[in-house]
């Protein structure tokens, strides 16, 4: 009789205790349950701010490339009537037709005896696709303004970063280089530059 109330009370204490275990583990999930539900708020909460933050950087870029050409727009006047006797000079001009768009940070031309029109380019950090997005432009430019048909056309990419090895492809391509200096900018080519009309 012992033995066998020993063995029931052992089977009992056993029970008790998986039933234990069980309410332990039990409590432990709804809280790891309660923690995932937290950490996945936070992470909505997170990628929200991220998504604010890249708006917020996307503005502060369009604001600087603004800055950017506010900056070059009185140098590049300059340059443009004294250096090249160009008489309308056009900053941000805009222009859509058949449904395609085409912008022009600065847009200087002359009629008579310069008969010539130049597109500049205004960039922060000239890359690579500064270049493409130039010579696009300019291949793309009569086709927007069928006026200057008869003009020889120039492009100058003005920038205030550029790295040497990007200036060097610009120039072979016969587009002028103009940089910032003590916050003006001036052209940057050598003696013996050949521009290339477009």
């Amino acid at each position: 009789m012992t033995t066998n109330s020993t063995a029931a009370e052992d089977i009992w204490q056993i029970l008790r205790e998986l039933a234990e275990s069980q309410q332990e583990l039990k409590q432990s999930q709804q809280e790891t349950d309660r923690q995932l539900k937290e950490t996945d708020r936070q992470l909505k909460e997170t990628g929200q701010q991220l998504r604010e933050l890249g708006k917020q950087i996307g503005g502060l870029g369009a604001k600087f490339g603004s800055f950017t050409e506010g900056l070059a727009l009185p140098s590049m006047e300059r340059i443009l009537r004294d250096q090249f006797g160009l008489e309308v000079i056009s900053p941000s001009v805009r222009v859509s037709k058949g449904g395609q768009h085409i912008e022009v940070d600065v847009l200087a031309y002359s009629n008579g005896d310069v008969n010539a029109v130049y597109v500049v380019e205004v960039k922060s950090h000239a890359r690579e696709e500064a270049l493409t997005q130039l010579k696009n432009l300019l291949s793309r430019f009569r086709q927007f303004f069928p006026e200057h048909q008869g003009k020889q056309l120039y492009g100058i990419l003005a920038a205030v970063d550029m790295g040497p090895e990007l200036r060097e492809r610009i120039l072979q391509e016969g587009i002028y280089v103009a940089r910032i200096q003590d916050e003006v900018f001036s052209l940057d080519i050598p003696a013996n530059f050949v521009p290339q009309s477009f």
